[in-house]
């Protein structure tokens, strides 16, 4: 199981259905049948985006991101969950802190979730920037065993580098050792030289190089250091559709408070409001405010109402 998407908990149908570039490439997604089946099959494949429900037979929900979470190899994996309208008020807030980057109710707008889909999936790429990193590599052409050169890398990435060479390179298959920027020190891997890079100046020659094998521990070492050149933007939950906390009365409005639900750095309330006679639960959006802690920016919410109302 390969696929860019994994599913489980959920009717995969409805997915592809609700989907436009689905339908248009249903192998994009495939289903596990339980939560460890999706634990291990994630933690083996390169999938991008995992859609969670809440129908799994084995284990929890939460317990089933925690555990996409932990494994180093899925930690980075994007995960969106899908939850009915029936579910407590207080679920979003659950899946959003066990590690979900999104959580949406159902009934779902098609829009939407496209939108956040196409986000999500975005997500990974980030560990494929190259990123400018000037270190030392050496290199041994694998036809050349006693062929030694000493090197220097203008950018890496998790899958190459490019190679400022002090000599021609005549073997495809390299052996090369990079050193890193501390923290992450010396690593080690198997490259193949893919193309000439005249970019690369005097007195180097340059080369692409590919990476063939890179050891876990190497590419967890490239990855933080790409990440830390380049952040990931936090991923701001999504509100749904009917997760309402309170709602006030103000002359001739009503405006409805959301549940708090986590984000970077606190919690975030919603504000929708409508004139009484338009007002239905779900009115259209008015404003955010964010605090520390749910009970500061519920208080907040109130706060904002009361004075620009």
């Amino acid at each position: 199981m390969d696929g860019t998407i994994l599913t489980a908990g959920l009717d995969i149908r409805e997915l592809r259905l609700e989907v436009r570039f689905l339908k248009r490439d249903p192998e994009l997604v495939q289903e596990a049948a339980s939560g460890q089946e999706l634990l291990d099959t994630v933690t083996r494949g390169p999938a991008q985006l995992v859609v969670l429900g809440t129908k799994l037979p084995d284990m929890p929900l939460a317990e089933t991101i925690e555990g996409i979470r932990e494994s180093p190899a899925s930690e980075r994996v994007s995960i969106l969950v899908l939850i009915p309208v029936s579910e407590p008020i207080g679920t979003e807030g659950l899946v959003l802190g066990a590690g979900a980057n999104a959580v949406l109710r159902r009934p779902l707008d098609r829009f939407v979730l496209e939108s956040w889909l196409a986000k999500l999936l975005d997500v990974p790429q980030r560990v494929q920037t190259r990123v400018p990193v000037h270190v030392q590599v050496v290199g041994t052409p694998r036809t050349e065993p006693n062929g030694h050169f000493y090197g220097l890398t203008r950018n890496v990435s998790v899958h190459g580098m490019l190679l400022a060479s002090p000599v021609t390179i005549d073997s495809d298959d390299l052996d090369l050792e990079i050193d890193l920027p501390e923290p992450e020190g010396r690593v080690r891997v198997l490259g193949r030289v893919v193309r000439e890079a005249p970019d690369v100046g005097w007195p180097y020659i340059g080369y692409g190089i590919e990476f063939l094998f890179l050891p876990e521990g190497g590419q967890r070492a490239i990855e933080r250091m790409v990440e830390r050149e380049n952040p990931p933007e936090p991923i701001t939950p999504l509100w749904a559709p009917g997760a309402i906390h309170s709602t006030v009365r103000r002359d001739r409005w009503i405006y409805e408070l959301t549940d708090p639900l986590r984000c970077e750095g606190g919690y975030l309330v919603e504000i929708r409001r409508a004139m009484r006679g338009d007002w239905r639960p779900g009115s259209g959006p008015f404003y955010v405010v964010q605090g520390t802690t749910p009970a500061e920016a519920l208080q907040a919410a109130r706060t904002f109402v009361q004075e620009y109302g």
